[in-house]
């Protein structure tokens, strides 16, 4: 069985699995309509083919799991206290950034991982520049857009060495 084929197979058993969560009841009858659904999502929504290219570390994925869920509370606590805290609300801005990463599905995943940190958005992806515009909540200090590039510099780093790395070597 070739790779494409084997991810095909995947993706149609997991959006099955997923129909049949969703309906909570687990009978031939849903697991037949699951497998039915999933079928007509997977031809009728063709996605186009993402070249991948790299291959996949393992502990560098479970460090950039780590430094995620990190940051992603670290910015929570920091939201909720711009949002209970007395005084004037934060200046907000959108800052430029240039991304080092060469492949287009992990520039979309760091991306992904950006919007996830409460404060920021992504609003643009300059795909041939590899440049991203992100809104961020408090970027009325120095050392807030500072603070805002070194996290974004140490995920970057984090997806290319768990994804990228046999690129460089």
């Amino acid at each position: 069985m070739s790779r494409d084929n084997a991810l095909q197979l995947f993706v149609l058993c997991w959006l099955a699995g997923v129909y049949v969560w969703l309906w909570g009841d687990l009978s031939f009858g849903n697991v037949l309509a699951g497998f039915v659904i999933a079928a007509v999502i997977m031809w009728s929504l063709r996605l186009p083919k993402v070249q991948v290219t790299g291959s996949v570390h393992l502990v560098s994925i479970l460090k950039l799991i780590g430094l995620s869920c990190y940051y992603a509370l670290e910015s929570s606590v920091a939201v909720a206290w711009l949002a209970v805290r007395p005084g004037p609300p934060p200046k907000t801005g959108v800052l430029r950034i240039r991304l080092l990463v060469q492949s287009d599905l992990v520039l979309v995943l760091c991306c992904d991982v950006l919007n996830l940190i409460p404060g920021s958005m992504v609003l643009e992806i300059d795909n041939d520049h590899r440049t991203v515009y992100v809104h961020l909540l408090d970027a009325g200090s120095p050392t807030a857009v500072s603070k805002f590039y070194r996290t974004t510099r140490r995920l970057e780093k984090l997806f290319i060495a768990s994804f990228e790395r046999s690129r460089q070597s």
